[in-house]
């Protein structure tokens, strides 16, 4: 059922081509810092939002200005205790007070110690993290009314898709899962929503959170090896109760390129639509798939990626854009501003050299180019070969 080579005609857009698209973006999000050394930058947002300004795409979406959450719409997830505590919690409040830093610890905010000993600060104490969290969960929000509206075919927030954080746990780089929230949202509109995870890790926090719905299936295509995080995402974990089956989970191998990524990723996401028929689609667009990232060891040309997007595109039905992941913050910009342009039907018009704009300089390693070349990686051998075939059989199954 590869349906994705030709975009299904839209009520508004009779070519097939155009959508109606909405696009969330807060400047605020340049200011905010998780700390020296840390591999999360999210001014990477505000690269990608200033290369899509610079090639004129924003002219082709509407603009979705609209309040941050309400640490009320958090509960829809989230339990009480723990979006007090994002309220609470500044530097100087943790510093200052050990109730509220253990409190903080016992929910995997500040440095922690792990069993090897190490001391990591994955999720660290930030400057205004509860106005971080409340700005990026309300642009997945306000994208997700869009789709319910039904004045739009396709939204985008790239400052989302925070899919590691837990209903009172920050992890993984991720404290509010505004991915979780937007789909509740879209259950209120789509009796079925299917949730596409492409980012380098797996989407461990979505899966959980709908491990017993049968409203909701998770797919999560990933890096799975010894030692790298979270660790979970096997093809054997399925979902439990009425969501049995509708979980699933495509494990990777470090050194997954184009080629052998969509010889897995079309035939089982197009069985999923078809056995799935859900009404509404969530994309997770985690960048750190991409080759040459920081963390993880995937692949994936920028090409390689949207072809993703513009797979699912073609499905015509009401799509949700979120980031995620992504360590390498000019590859991750150069990205998402690419797909930004496959989801207005643009990505064959736009020039790949990058215009002059105010972070030009960080696309120097690449050339300045949108779609830049990284050292392609050794061919994949026979075994390789064999075990992305015993994962796709045993997916489709």
């Amino acid at each position: 059922m590869d349906m994705g080579a030709n975009s299904l005609p839209s009520p508004s857009c009779p070519d097939g081509r155009k959508r109606r698209v909405c696009y969330y973006y807060d400047p605020g999000i340049s200011n905010v810092d998780y700390g020296e050394g840390h591999s999360m930058v999210p001014r990477r947002v505000a690269m990608a939002h200033s290369l899509v300004a610079s090639y004129g795409l924003l002219n082709d979406m509407t603009r979705l200005r609209t309040r941050p959450a309400s640490p009320e719409e958090l509960l829809a997830f989230h339990d009480q205790k723990y979006v007090d505590l994002l309220g609470r919690l500044t530097p100087a409040a943790y510093m200052s007070d050990g109730n509220l830093r253990r409190t903080a610890e016992e929910h995997g905010i500040g440095p922690m110690r792990r069993l090897d000993g190490a001391c990591t600060n994955d999720n660290p104490v930030i400057d205004g993290l509860m106005g971080y969290c409340l700005s990026y969960a309300g642009g997945s929000l306000a994208a997700a009314r869009a789709l319910c509206g039904g004045d739009h075919d396709v939204a985008i927030n790239w400052s989302g898709g925070m899919h590691h954080a837990c209903r009172g746990h920050a992890n993984g780089f991720c404290y509010v899962n505004d991915i979780v929230l937007a789909i509740k949202q879209l259950l209120g509109r789509f009796r079925r929503v299917l949730y596409v995870d492409i980012d380098g890790h797996h989407g461990d926090g979505v899966e959980k959170a709908f491990a017993d719905s049968n409203q909701v299936m998770t797919l999560s295509f990933h890096q799975y090896e010894s030692q790298f995080f979270p660790g979970t995402g096997s093809i054997d974990d399925v979902g439990e109760g009425a969501g049995r089956y509708h979980a699933l989970n495509v494990p990777l191998k470090k050194g997954m390129d184009d080629q052998g990524y969509h010889e897995l990723f079309k035939p089982i996401v197009g069985k999923a639509m078809q056995v799935f028929q859900p009404d509404a689609v969530v994309l997770q667009c985690g960048a750190d798939s991409l080759s040459g990232d920081r963390l993880a060891g995937l692949e994936l040309s920028v090409g390689g990626h949207a072809e993703c997007v513009r797979y699912l595109r073609g499905f015509n039905a009401p799509l949700l854009l979120l980031g995620g992941g992504g360590y390498t913050i000019n590859h991750v910009a150069s990205c998402w501003c690419y797909e930004t342009a496959v989801a207005v039907g643009k990505e064959d018009e736009i020039a790949h050299e990058i215009p002059h704009h105010p972070y030009d300089h960080y696309y120097r390693s690449q050339g300045y180019r949108l779609q830049y070349r990284t050292e392609a990686p050794g061919s994949r051998s026979s075994g390789e070969n064999k075990d992305a075939a015993v994962i796709r059989v045993k997916a489709l199954e």
